[in-house]
């Protein structure tokens, strides 16, 4: 370690959703200051959906991300569920597990062409791999463009769907709608494959951190996405009713996201968590990605959280095939339809409870929490997303990366640093929760 003196101020860190702000101050080679400031605006999707039905929280929670809407509105439809002590059938459940994955491709490949690659490739941004990375371009936009169209077909949208609900679908896929979901799958395979090679070709910073990765665990044999109990590499597991016992929220003063931890100082959520938490249960195909890239669990480098998602993309991709020619074999039980208000025989009965949701959404585990009065109104409602269970350990990242990379230039550690935020795919806007303050003596 050198003796330098080192200031870093990154204002507004591209690249990533939402706004947030690294600072570094290194004085006479020790490190006094570093941290991750999220500045985003306080959300109030709690309040929102308070006083609000069960039925319609999901298309208000959607709005909390424009990327991770699917994922928002299935944990929304599951915490109502279970407040009222609804079931769904098994075809609402792969159904439901096949919306996660068209997510988890749409965002994950985002995340790696446009968000990683730049940095990677040595651009300062996805706008000049236009001209030096064409193909790849034209591939990444290819990519987004078919799964998104998947989702239209499967929700009426991928931003904000339509047709899921509390209690299954009001549309369900017809055959010629299932036909063109498969042959939109199966022709991304080819892109999905070049993308694997452009990966091999890719070297990633070099640096590690022990520790406790948090996601959801089963004892079946299916990669646990849409269900599960909370499991942790250093060896917690509990239902999903004890999430605050997990996440144990707290505040910090420079940061409007809450911060988290468990075990150990930080812990960390995302597709590096759930591989080093799940990876035998991964489709074939994608294990021998992993094995391809060398990807041997547990891994411990945050910046191969890049990796860790196209190794999911290929699960998701693959699976999502299995399902969709399942479903088309045996047909959808078109019975199962909600027509909202019109049909006395979908009425769903309601009553007060307490439920949680528990999906594993691109960035990592999301919790959704209602207290239900028997009318199905929300009397209360939590939220904890997967980016503020990271921003902490994000910090704990950077405190252990800034002493080792003193030796290089304060343009090298700026750029080390916003890749390692970027790593973790943050999405910033979400994570920003208002903080209730009680007035003393006021």
């Amino acid at each position: 370690m050198t003796n330098r003196n080192v200031q870093i101020n990154v204002e507004y860190l591209t690249r990533v959703e939402g706004h947030g702000n690294i600072v570094v101050n290194v004085k006479e080679g020790k490190l006094e200051k570093c941290q991750l400031d999220i500045v985003e605006s306080p959300r109030f999707f709690e309040g929102m959906i308070r006083g609000r039905s069960i039925f319609e929280a999901q298309h208000i929670t959607c709005r909390i991300c424009g990327i991770c809407s699917c994922g928002h509105t299935l944990a929304s439809i599951q915490a109502a569920e279970d407040a009222i002590g609804f079931t769904p059938s098994e075809q609402t459940i792969r159904l439901r597990r096949f919306l996660l994955h068209m997510e988890n491709l749409d965002s994950h490949l985002l995340h790696i062409y446009l968000l990683v690659a730049p940095d990677l490739l040595g651009v300062p941004s996805f706008v000049p791999l236009i001209a030096s990375h064409n193909k790849v371009v034209r591939r990444a936009l290819r990519l987004k463009k078919t799964y998104n169209n998947v989702c239209d077909i499967l929700v009426g949208r991928h931003i904000h769907p339509i047709s899921s609900i509390v209690g299954g679908f009001t549309k369900l896929p017809r055959p010629k709608d299932m036909d063109a979901m498969l042959d939109l799958l199966k022709g991304s395979r080819p892109d999905i494959e070049a993308t694997i090679e452009l990966a091999k070709t890719l070297k990633f910073p070099d640096f590690t951190r022990d520790t406790e990765y948090v996601g959801l665990v089963s004892n079946d044999n299916i990669y646990p996405m849409l269900m599960g109990d909370i499991g942790t590499t250093d060896g917690v597991r509990m239902d999903k009713y004890g999430y605050k016992k997990i996440t144990n929220e707290f505040v910090v003063p420079h940061s409007s996201a809450k911060h988290t931890r468990l075990s150990r100082e930080s812990y960390a959520v995302g597709a590096l968590a759930r591989l080093n938490l799940n990876y035998n249960k991964l489709h074939p195909k994608a294990k021998e990605v992993g094995d391809a890239l060398n990807f041997k669990p547990k891994v411990t480098n945050p910046y191969l959280n890049t990796v860790a998602q196209l190794i999911e993309c290929v699960h998701s991709l693959e699976e999502s095939i299995e399902l969709m020619e399942e479903m088309k074999k045996t047909g959808l039980n078109y019975d199962e339809e909600i027509t909202v208000g019109l049909n006395e025989n979908n009425v769903i009965p309601v009553k007060a409870g307490s439920g949680v949701g528990a999906v594993e959404v691109p960035r990592g585990i999301l919790f959704h929490h209602y207290e239900v009065d028997d009318a199905g109104i929300i009397q209360s409602a939590n939220c904890i997303i997967p980016t503020n269970q990271n921003v902490n350990n994000i910090e704990y990242d950077m405190k252990k990366l800034v002493p080792e990379i003193l030796d290089k230039t304060d343009e090298e550690i700026t750029l080390a640093l916003e890749m390692l935020v970027r790593a973790y795919d943050p999405c910033i806007s979400c994570s920003a929760h208002f903080l209730n303050v009680q007035f003393v003596n006021r």
